[in-house]
């Protein structure tokens, strides 16, 4: 099985490293693809890094962990980035794989508004991620809840340390902090 998980990561943090480290032992994932967003349909115009600085960030992070891979296939789309396109457009390269799109909790309470809900289950197991002592998700899309460390990080948080000048370290892996540092990413956000 191959986890898909998706995200704006503006800028990738701990918290998602920790939840995709623990989906993949958990489910005992062949690998795990971090999805950029190009443009996610809900948060237009609200980047604060740009696709590709986005996805430098995902490479840097992700480096040292053989299991976990950039996918470009959403940055590589134009328009908003629906998740029923990117699955279709996996399926279509890779008509083989057993792909399973990793979600929050947050988002699998709202997952039968996204773009042809439906059809998703069709082209991709779908499993919730919760924390730890959280009631598990339900619903006929969900295939599995999965259980997973509480860390209360949140990109808008890293964001906001940025433009006050304060230290990011430990919220984000060296490597990304390095990367928004030199590309003095996130001081002009209003």
């Amino acid at each position: 099985m191959v986890g898909l998980l998706g995200g704006s990561f503006d800028p990738i943090h701990h918290g998602h490293l920790l939840v995709a480290r623990s989906v993949l032992e958990s489910l005992g994932l062949e690998s795990l693809r971090f999805v950029p967003a190009r443009q996610q349909p809900f948060k237009q115009g609200a980047h604060g890094a740009t696709p590709e600085q986005r996805a430098a960030m995902v490479a840097a992070a992700i480096a040292d962990e053989p299991r976990f891979i950039l996918e470009r296939a959403e940055l590589e789309r134009a328009g908003p980035s629906y998740t029923i396109d990117t699955l279709r457009a996996l399926r279509a390269r890779e008509p083989g794989a057993d792909f399973v799109l990793l979600i929050g909790a947050d988002a699998a309470a709202d997952l039968a508004t996204w773009r042809e809900a439906e059809a998703i289950p069709q082209l991709a197991r779908v499993v919730a991620f919760a924390r730890a002592g959280a009631a598990p998700v339900s619903g006929s899309l969900i295939w599995r809840t999965v259980a997973v460390p509480a860390i209360d990080i949140s990109a808008t948080d890293v964001r906001e340390r940025v433009r006050a000048g304060k230290p990011i370290r430990w919220l984000v892996p060296d490597a990304v902090a390095r990367y928004i540092s030199a590309g003095r990413l996130y001081l002009d956000e209003g």
